[in-house]
């Protein structure tokens, strides 16, 4: 039987891999619940990674500064003996309610059968935005990139990059300072990022480690399956042709709601309306924690999110097994827990 027709069960899926999605990972694997997460990007940290990946986050308890690419790696880190599976670059087409209780869903590669459901999809799936020449998307993946990814892969190479906001600027910085031959592409010579950024950025133009061409991508040539070249056009009307390895469009992401409208479940707002006891929705089973939900009093904070997702948890335990007790236990002293996290607590 192939992946595409093998259906997963499981006990809980969680829709989206940013920081809140995480620690759901958490709170769902301390109560020995089988949990499964899909995630529209190629890789794990949602909004926290993709606009604040470089950026200071000081509001997360017990920690006093760290970027959001570090909270994500403290995540990962906490729940990697769960060894919870992730299906990355995936997006939720269908969820559908069985006649026995449990949720048929389903992606664009694969097929689960859950008992509960955590939307944590922040606002909504992340999508690039792509540039508008046909025929590019053939060279995703090879040459083609749209999201930042390990740049010492490209060293010996020529990089275009084409934006003009931080993550285009951080990342063509990033490439001069491991000595990547870079041009950014920008259809304008002003910048959308901190003055600092834009100042770093700058002092390496003028020392000619970035080169920086003003236009808009217009066109590209390829060899059978090599992209090989990319024509610039700028103010002017002129077009150019330049050499290239490898391109990376950095134009920022949009979030989409996606299919989160059809699922039937109640929206304000394009937020997922839910209680404030379970954080479950008006569907019995699925649940909504963090920038997708909305409710009175609702803050857009990490660590509301981080509550939220604790609640849901023993939310979800309860409808799995509605007939049993849920005891609280502490990581302190439970060696229930201990054995989960695999750990020998110093008496």
């Amino acid at each position: 039987m192939n992946q595409a027709t093998t259906v997963t069960e499981t006990d809980a899926i969680v829709i989206g891999a940013g920081p809140v999605g995480l620690y759901q990972v958490f709170q769902l694997g301390l109560l020995g619940l089988n949990t499964h997460v899909v995630d529209a990007l190629p890789h794990v940290g949602g909004q926290c990674v993709e606009l604040y990946g470089n950026k200071p986050i000081y509001d997360i308890p017990g920690i006093p500064m760290c970027t959001g690419q570090e909270l994500i790696g403290r995540l990962q880190e906490q729940i990697k003996v769960l060894k919870t599976p992730f299906h990355l670059n995936q997006e939720v087409t269908v969820i559908a309610s069985r006649a026995d209780g449990r949720f048929d869903l389903k992606t664009s590669q694969q097929s689960f059968i859950t008992q509960t459901i955590i939307i944590a999809s922040g606002v909504g799936a992340f999508k690039a935005r792509r540039l508008n020449l046909p025929g590019l998307e053939l060279h995703e993946g090879r040459q083609v990139f749209y999201h930042r990814c390990d740049l010492n892969q490209f060293k010996g190479k020529q990089v275009f990059i084409n934006g003009g906001e931080t993550s285009a600027l951080e990342t063509a910085i990033e490439c001069a300072q491991l000595g990547i031959a870079v041009t950014l592409v920008h259809r304008r010579d002003v910048f959308k990022a901190d003055d600092a950024l834009v100042q770093e950025f700058q002092t390496l133009c003028n020392q000619g480690a970035i080169q920086v061409l003003v236009g808009q991508i217009s066109g590209f040539q390829a060899d059978n399956d090599t992209l090989m070249t990319l024509e610039v056009t700028d103010f002017h009307g002129q077009t150019k042709s330049y050499f290239v390895d490898v391109l990376l469009p950095l134009l920022g992401i949009s979030p989409k709601l996606g299919a989160i409208a059809e699922w039937g479940v109640a929206l304000e707002n394009k937020q997922v309306l839910v209680d404030t006891e379970k954080f479950q929705t008006n569907v019995p089973g699925i649940f909504a924690v963090g920038d997708i939900n909305t409710y009175p009093g609702k803050k857009k904070l990490i660590v509301c999110g981080f509550h939220e997702a604790t609640m849901a948890a023993y939310a979800c335990l309860a409808h799995i097994h509605p007939d049993q007790p849920i005891h609280l236990q502490y990581t302190t002293t439970s060696p229930k827990l201990h054995a989960i996290l695999g750990v020998s607590p110093k008496l």
